[in-house]
């Protein structure tokens, strides 16, 4: 199978994935995008690639302005505050990052969305749990969780 072959299937594979992915599954992908392109502009700093740095960091860039903008603050106020100020940092640190060619600013933004995302697919799951005692089935286990879309490819 050739180059072109495996990427057509990758394509179809990763289209019918997002068709098929609740709201949920689809936040958690967009956070394993954010991270993968975080850790790409590492890489192209570290290789002194400043149009693959800019690039990778305008699709990052492009995930975190879009949970900022689709912040709910009528269901938890205080959190929606929180994370709007937190996407801003990491927008800024992104933005530094690009500006003076370091990729100090892009780990730590990094981190914080591996946390993040962390945070959210515990919350999933918890929820999800509840839902299905609540409804009187037996609680999912841990391991039959979805993993992310990342540790899938």
């Amino acid at each position: 199978m050739n180059a072109y072959t495996q990427n057509g299937q990758a394509n179809q594979y990763l289209a019918n994935s997002i068709r098929s992915a609740s709201p949920e599954q689809l936040m958690l992908m967009l956070y394993d995008g954010a991270i993968r392109f975080l850790a790409q502009a590492i890489q192209a700093v570290e290789q002194h690639n400043p149009e693959q740095r800019a690039m990778f960091i305008n699709r990052a860039s492009a995930i975190v302005t879009e949970f900022s903008a689709t912040l709910d603050p009528s269901h938890n106020p205080e959190l929606a505050e929180n994370l709007q100020s937190l996407y801003g940092y990491m927008l800024r640190r992104m933005m530094e990052a690009n500006m003076k060619n370091t990729p100090e600013p892009l780990q730590e933004c990094r981190q914080l969305l591996t946390d993040l995302r962390m945070t959210w697919a515990k919350a999933i799951a918890l929820n999800k749990r509840e839902a299905h005692i609540a409804a009187g089935r037996p609680p999912i286990e841990a391991a039959a969780m979805p993993q992310s879309f990342a540790a899938a490819m």
